[in-house]
């Protein structure tokens, strides 16, 4: 495409913009109203995924050693979770340690343990062990219960799973969404922008009448679309940046411990999906309009 021809599309798009003004605004509302609609939820998203990705690091097992083994058995017990291709960390906990941990947890009712000393320490020594990946703790601990040396092993049983089901099906009912938003979007902005080609039809025909291509027809459609789109598309990216900025400030002064993402990271995973979603939208949206129109 020659710079001159460019330039020719550009100016019939921007010329079509302005003479068919509120259908340009019904086409940009369109688009922004179903971009601010699936951005907000991708930051939602987002956020849940963090939520529960941190609870998920915070599931360990613990491995409570079998107080009759030799020492012998121990060392192998230590080997054997070391060589363990799923475990991302393994951490020896002595039974003084647990009992210095338990006191910390009961705070000013610690002279409850006042009466257990080195020789009468009830706990026992363990070892407390991280997956590499969260959802493999119920197989690994079923696993590594059978290793010599090992008392029993704790996990949560009976509450892990359940959570690791929740937190998935979370993310699949969030990627559904997203797919059904998407499709939306390309449903409602073809027949918005299918309005504004249904006002040039007569415009098109006469066009095709004199001889001129399809393509020489189509692109300022095209380019029309583009600029709708990407208008579209800026128009919720400034609306969600600040409206995540104010909530964040609000979170973190108020429910502080809820982690979120910070504003800057997760915008720029925001304008590289919705910039781009909305000049596709828009530039899909002309060419399936303009196409019927071209069958004279």
């Amino acid at each position: 495409m020659h710079i001159r021809s460019l330039l020719y599309f550009l100016g019939e798009a921007l010329k079509s913009i302005v003479r068919n003004g509120w259908m340009s605004i019904a086409s940009i509302g369109v688009v922004s109203i179903t971009l601010l609609i699936l951005g907000s939820f991708m930051v939602l998203s987002f956020n849940v995924a963090l939520f529960t990705q941190d609870i998920k690091e915070q599931v360990q097992i613990v491995l409570y050693l079998d107080e009759t083994s030799d020492q012998e058995t121990k060392l192998e017990l230590q080997r054997m979770l070391a060589s363990h291709f799923q475990l991302e960390e393994v951490r020896y906990v002595s039974k003084e340690e647990a009992m210095e941990r338990l006191k910390q947890q009961l705070g000013d009712r610690a002279y409850l343990l006042d009466g257990y000393n080195a020789e009468e320490n009830p706990l026992r020594d363990s070892y407390q062990v991280r997956t590499k990946i969260p959802e493999d703790i119920p197989i690994v601990a079923k696993e590594i219960a059978d290793y010599p040396g090992v008392g029993y092993v704790d996990y949560g049983s009976g509450v892990v799973e359940p959570l690791f089901q929740f937190t998935g099906l979370v993310r699949w009912i969030g990627l559904a969404f997203m797919a059904g938003l998407a499709v939306t979007a390309i449903f409602l902005i073809a027949h918005t922008i299918r309005l504004t080609v249904y006002v040039r039809r007569k415009e098109i025909m006469i066009m095709k009448y004199v001889g001129a291509t399809d393509w020489f027809i189509r692109w300022p459609f095209i380019f029309e679309g583009l600029i709708l789109g990407f208008i579209g598309a800026i128009i919720p990216v400034i609306v969600i940046y600040y409206s995540y900025q104010a909530a964040v400030l609000w979170m973190q002064a108020n429910i502080y411990f809820i982690p979120l993402i910070p504003p800057e990271r997760i915008m720029e995973e925001i304008v590289k999906a919705i910039i781009p979603l909305g000049v596709v939208l828009g530039v899909l949206g002309s060419s399936i309009s303009v196409r019927r129109f071209l069958k004279v």
